[in-house]
C-alpha cells in the first residue's frame, strides 16, 4: 500500500506529535497539513464515537482571520448567507462560492469581536481568495492565518469530559456559540460544533505551542469515559448528511446544487457569486443535485467518483460510498441530473470494471435512522 511521506513541506498541527504517538495510522493532507483519518480500527472509531467519546486532531481545520473596520461587511460579502445579524460569540455555518457561482468553501463564520472574525474552513485556500476580494474591492480589513488549532472532543460523553475539563461554563456555550476560556493557562475558545451529529465540542488553541499540554490534559480528563484517539469518520458523516467539500462536489458545482440552497440568502444583500448562482439556476432541469443513495452489488474501496448511466446514457456520478453500521448497507452521495434526483430512482454504476447499482433515497439518511 502507497504511504504519505512525512516532511517538512506539509505543515503539522501542534497535535500531529502526539496523535503520532497515540497511533494514527493514516493520513489525508488537508488546507496542506496532515490531518488523521484512522488508528487502524475504523469500526471500533465508528462505535466509539457512536457511544462514548473520541479526541481528534483537527488542526488542519484552518481559520481565515479577518481583522479592521469592515471586517462584518467583509465576512458578510463573500459569504452566501446572511451575516449582519450574526452576534459575536456565535458561529453560523455558510457556504461560499467564487464569481462563478461555483462553491469553493462551507465555513463556520465566527465573530470573535466586531472587528475581528474567523472563518473556520474545509478544504480550499480560502485565505488567498480571500486577500483577493478584500483587495480588489477595497474593503478595510488584514485578512492572514491566524495561530489557531482546534482540538474536537466528539461523541455522547463529550460533555462530561469538556465540563471536568473548563467547568459549568459548558452550560453556557449553546450549538455554534463559543467562549474564549484558558485551562491551566492555555489559551483557547471553545464551540460547541464537531464534524459529526453525535455532540461534543471544538477547542480552538490559539497557541501552538501548548498543543501537548491540552492533548495531555483533554486525554487525562477523558480517561474515566473511555476516550480514545479518533477522526472524522466517513461512515457516520455520511449516514448523517454531512457534507464533505471536494469529496461529495466537484468543481462545477454551485451551493443549491449540493444541497445548500436554504443557507443561501438569495433575498438579501450581495455576495460573491449570488448573480452568476441565480442565472444558472434560470433552467433548472438543467441542473444536478447531490443525493443520498443505497448501493447494491460487491462494492470495492470508494477512491475515485464512478460514472453513473441510466439505460445507457450518462447520469452523473457516485462521489462516494461508505459501509453503514446502522443501515447495515453501502450507502453514498450522488451527483446526478435533476430528473434523476427522485427518491427510488436506480442507475447503474461503472466502479472501475465492478458493476453496482444504486437508488436515490431521502435526504439526509439521518432523518430515517
Amino acid at each position: 500500500m502507497a504511504q504519505i511521506t512525512i516532511g517538512s513541506r506539509i505543515k503539522k498541527s501542534p497535535f500531529h506529535a502526539a496523535a503520532a504517538a497515540a497511533g494514527a495510522t493514516h493520513y489525508t493532507i488537508y488546507n496542506r497539513m496532515y490531518m488523521p483519518t484512522s488508528y487502524g480500527d475504523a469500526l471500533g472509531e465508528y462505535e466509539r464515537l457512536m457511544t462514548g467519546v473520541s479526541i481528534w486532531d483537527v488542526g488542519a481545520e484552518r481559520q481565515v482571520e479577518i481583522e479592521g473596520p469592515d471586517a462584518r461587511a467583509f465576512a458578510d460579502y463573500v459569504s452566501c448567507r446572511d451575516l449582519s445579524t450574526l452576534k459575536v460569540g456565535r458561529g453560523r455555518y455558510t457556504p461560499m462560492a467564487n464569481y462563478d457561482g461555483i462553491l469553493i468553501n462551507d465555513p463556520i463564520a465566527m465573530p470573535i469581536r466586531e472587528d475581528l472574525w474567523w472563518l473556520s474552513i474545509a478544504d480550499s485556500d480560502v485565505t488567498l481568495f480571500c486577500q483577493g476580494v478584500a483587495g480588489a474591492k477595497g474593503f478595510d480589513v488584514t485578512v492572514r492565518e491566524p495561530d489557531v488549532s482546534p482540538l474536537a472532543i466528539q461523541g455522547p460523553k463529550a460533555e462530561d469530559l469538556v465540563r471536568d475539563l473548563i467547568g459549568d461554563i459548558v452550560d453556557e456555550i449553546g450549538f455554534f456559540q463559543f467562549r474564549e476560556v484558558e485551562l491551566q493557562g492555555i489559551p483557547m475558545v471553545v464551540m460547541r460544533s464537531g464534524w459529526s451529529r453525535q455532540g461534543g465540542f471544538e477547542l480552538f488553541l490559539t497557541d501552538g505551542s501548548r498543543g501537548q499540554e491540552l492533548w495531555d490534559l483533554a486525554f487525562a480528563a477523558g480517561a474515566a469515559y473511555g476516550v480514545a484517539p479518533g477522526t472524522p469518520h466517513q461512515m457516520e458523516r455520511i449516514e448523517n448528511g454531512l457534507l464533505s467539500y471536494r469529496s461529495d462536489t466537484d468543481d462545477d458545482t454551485d451551493p443549491v446544487e449540493a444541497g445548500l440552497g436554504k443557507w443561501c440568502n438569495m433575498d438579501a444583500g450581495d455576495f460573491v457569486g449570488k448573480a452568476a448562482i441565480i442565472a444558472r439556476h434560470e433552467d433548472p432541469d438543467a441542473r444536478k443535485l447531490l443525493v443520498n443513495v443505497h448501493i447494491d452489488g460487491d462494492m470495492p474501496a470508494s477512491e475515485n467518483p464512478w460514472p453513473a448511466t441510466v439505460a445507457g446514457q450518462p447520469a452523473g456520478e457516485l462521489r462516494v460510498g461508505v459501509w453503514s453500521p446502522k443501515l447495515e448497507r453501502n450507502i453514498g452521495l450522488a451527483l446526478v441530473p435533476v430528473r434523476h434526483a427522485v427518491p427510488g430512482t436506480m442507475l447503474d454504476v461503472d466502479a472501475e470494471g465492478v458493476a453496482l447499482t444504486m437508488t436515490v433515497t431521502d435526504i439526509p439518511f439521518g432523518d430515517s435512522l
